[in-house]
């Protein structure tokens, strides 16, 4: 179980404290008056979810001996009101530092799907995700 205290320090802006090790992280809102200083909330789950799947790729890099370090993940989140307002599509682009031999593709690929954040949002937000590998 993971533990956070988060103090609204006033103006849009938040501190999460992780207590265990000490880290803090500071989120701002710049869509309701905030000075957008600070990831957002929105980028906060964009990360969370990245993370999470890169970890659980991690996973499977470990055990098989691939590289995958250097892996870099372009994240658009969209927005939407209907019925109320959430996120609606997340895009991912994960643009992968080398080749890989198609067994090692497909598994790296199913295993970021394995991510269990991935499996925690609303059954109509729209989750793309796209995977680039040099020629």
């Amino acid at each position: 179980m993971s533990k956070l205290r988060t103090t609204y320090d006033g103006t849009q802006h938040c501190t999460t404290l992780q207590a265990t090790h000490g880290k803090t992280v500071a989120s701002d809102c710049s869509a309701t008056g905030g000075k957008g200083e600070e990831l957002s909330a929105t980028e906060l789950v964009g990360a969370g979810l990245v993370s999470c799947m890169l970890f659980s790729m991690g996973v499977v890099a470990l055990r098989d001996k691939l590289d995958i370090s250097d892996t870099q993940v372009d994240t658009e989140i969209s927005m939407t009101d209907k019925p109320d307002k959430h996120i609606g599509a997340i895009d991912l682009t994960f643009t992968m530092p080398r080749k890989f031999s198609e067994a090692d593709r497909v598994k790296l690929e199913r295993a970021s799907g394995m991510c269990p954040i991935k499996h925690s949002f609303r059954p109509d937000t729209q989750i793309s995700v796209h995977f680039n590998y040099p020629d």
